[in-house]
């Protein structure tokens, strides 16, 4: 359910991939039998293509990865978070517009 600039986030990379990473990273939070996380799906795919080689985006397993899911309190879903030098710098809780994301990432890359 993932484009091909799409990463794949777990419990046991995400230190790696998103907490050291020296770009801003777009983290979505969702399930598989999460309608609004299907909606949003393209946007979440658009994005990472649009960003590709500035910002790493990729989508958490809530339901497989419980612990990143817990340490960072996602308590309902879809929930996309934008971190820059590994710290939280936005969350968006539901379905968001693109342009939102945008605002937010072209923040971060600022």
């Amino acid at each position: 359910m993932a484009g091909d600039n799409v990463k794949q986030f777990t419990d046991a990379n995400f230190q790696q991939e998103v907490l050291t990473s020296t770009e801003p990273v777009l983290v979505d939070f969702w399930a598989e039998w999460c309608g609004p996380c299907r909606m949003l799906a393209p946007t979440i795919d658009d994005l990472a293509t649009e960003y590709k080689g500035r910002v790493k985006v990729g989508k958490v397993d809530t339901d497989a990865n419980r612990n990143t899911a817990m340490t960072f309190q996602i308590s309902a879903i879809p929930t996309i978070m934008l971190f820059k030098n590994g710290e939280p710098v936005k969350k968006f809780v539901g379905l968001t517009p693109k342009k939102d994301f945008k605002t937010a990432i072209d923040a971060a890359l600022s």
